[in-house]
């Protein structure tokens, strides 16, 4: 049982708001010292492994300074001038075309979005602008609050979307395991039987995207009866 604390630092970590990347690394070690291994195996584990699997990090390297240069050079501000031209967008619309999007996109293979690629540059960003054209400044908690469904939406829409690809780890993942046990199931089942779940969640969006539009709505009233007994 020793050999499982790995999982008691991650839940510990994670319990404490602590840096993940440090979670990760102490977990790692604590197990492989648990299971008797020297530290400079364990080290050397870790190097193993990222060189093995770096074709998984390259495109998120690589990614960072050109979605860093177009930043530089006006990203955000383009993306927020866009949606205010566009009179019936609110921020929750916003998300939830986005989760739509991704979904449809993700379960055709076609891997577009992601936190560093679109949902810091341009969802969030998109988001908050539909919530100024509406309703005027918003506080820096509707903003934070935009920010975290953005973030939200790209987790919805990528990780509901992917189990109906039929390539996807997830869903090789399972064939394996049904395959070792003797149990006969094709990889199109699996992949038909994500698409229910995938709308359960896409509607759970919605309605999460609703009350977003309706709490932000609410604090613009509140904010200008406060404005209007001032004067």
């Amino acid at each position: 049982m020793i050999k499982l604390i790995g999982i008691l630092i991650v839940a510990a970590g994670f319990a404490v708001r602590a840096n993940t990347l440090l979670v990760v690394l102490a977990a790692g070690v604590a197990t492989g010292l648990s299971a008797g291994m020297s530290f400079n195996e364990v080290i050397e584990l870790f190097g193993k492994f990222f060189v093995e699997n770096r074709y998984m990090t390259l495109p998120v390297v690589l990614m960072l300074p050109v979605i860093g240069l177009l930043e530089r050079h006006g990203l955000k501000e383009r993306a927020e001038m866009l949606i205010k031209h566009a009179g019936a967008a609110t921020a929750g619309r916003v998300l939830l075309l986005y989760t739509a999007m991704r979904q449809i996109s993700i379960s055709l293979g076609v891997n577009i979005g992601g936190h560093a690629g679109a949902v810091r540059p341009l969802v969030a960003p998109m988001a908050e602008a539909a919530a100024r054209a509406r309703h005027g400044e918003v506080s820096p908690e509707i903003s934070e609050r935009i920010r975290a469904h953005a973030a939200a939406a790209e987790n919805i829409g990528n990780f509901f979307g992917e189990d109906i690809f039929i390539a996807v780890g997830a869903v090789l993942l399972m064939k394996g395991f049904f395959d070792a046990e003797g149990l006969s199931v094709s990889v199109w089942h699996m992949a038909l039987w994500g698409i229910p779940t995938a709308l359960v969640a896409f509607g759970a969006m919605g309605w999460r995207a609703r009350a977003l539009d309706r709490r932000i709505a609410s604090e613009a009233r509140t904010s200008s009866m406060k404005e209007a007994g001032k004067k």
